[in-house]
């Protein structure tokens, strides 16, 4: 089983968590300069551990030269799979857009220069959707680089523009899928094809029923495993197999030598 995105380097323990629950691998989210240090430092420290470097939108205030340049440095690195996370985050500062959106456009490009996917966050505030938007205007400019949609939000508009796009676009779902009132995500999880899911906890945040209220851990994405087989009508053992194929290829875990993902 693998989670496809965790902040590792937020828990206490990351590298023993990774035997939680018969899980076998876990992509650490580099979500600022000093979490991609740490990503990649626990990536050469663990073989079943990978990583990512970039910006979160929420962190693009400490966007600059030297930043960028030693984040386009760590992207070249063998144990470093994906760019970001990236994206535009509109619940907690809107006015923060123009920075957003200028390190998101710096991420795709590089995420093409190295030739890796982009994982993408987009929040909004509750009932808005500009920051959705806003996140489909940009992709328009770049149909050529992979992503992935991290913590999908089932929003209708960015589903259909993803199974869309030139490119590969998949759809990561995390532990808010499980909670009762998430009747969007839970109506994705059904829809979106197959090969198109990730899995994914986004630990220690969003845990999962019967986790809910406490730190997320690695292992627990086991429990939106089994909802989402649930809600598809399947055999656990046989979405786990389905999510796995789809991580080692869109993040090439394991593969020395990296090639154009195939869908």
């Amino acid at each position: 089983m693998i989670d496809t995105h965790a902040h590792l380097d937020y828990l206490d323990d990351p590298v023993s968590a990774l035997g939680e629950l018969g899980l076998d691998a876990v992509v650490c989210i580099g979500a600022s300069l000093d979490h991609a240090r740490n990503a990649l430092a626990l990536a050469t420290q663990s073989p079943d551990i990978y990583a990512t470097v970039g910006l979160h939108p929420t962190e693009v205030a400490e966007d600059s030269a030297p930043v960028r340049a030693e984040l386009e440095a760590l992207a070249t690195h063998p144990r470093v799979v994906g760019i970001g996370e990236s994206g535009l985050d509109d619940y907690w500062d809107d006015s923060q857009r123009t920075a957003q959106q200028a390190a998101f456009e710096w991420q795709l490009d590089l995420a093409r220069r190295v030739n890796k996917p982009l994982v993408i966050h987009t929040r909004d505030k509750a009932g808005q959707d500009s920051a959705h938007q806003g996140v489909m205007d940009v992709l328009r400019d770049w149909p050529d680089v992979p992503v992935i949609l991290h913590c999908f939000s089932g929003h209708p508009g960015l589903l259909h523009f993803g199974l869309e796009r030139a490119a590969p676009t998949l759809f990561g779902f995390a532990g808010n899928t499980t909670y009762k009132t998430a009747h969007d995500i839970q109506a994705a999880a059904r829809s979106v094809p197959l090969e198109r899911l990730l899995l994914e906890t986004d630990a220690p945040f969003l845990a999962p029923v019967p986790r809910r209220g406490k730190p997320n851990r690695p292992g627990y994405v086991r429990y939106t495993l089994d909802f989402i087989a649930a809600l598809r009508g399947m055999d656990p053992a046989e979405l786990e197999r389905l999510t796995d194929e789809n991580a080692q290829r869109v993040y090439h875990l394991g593969d020395p030598h990296f090639e154009a993902a195939s869908f």
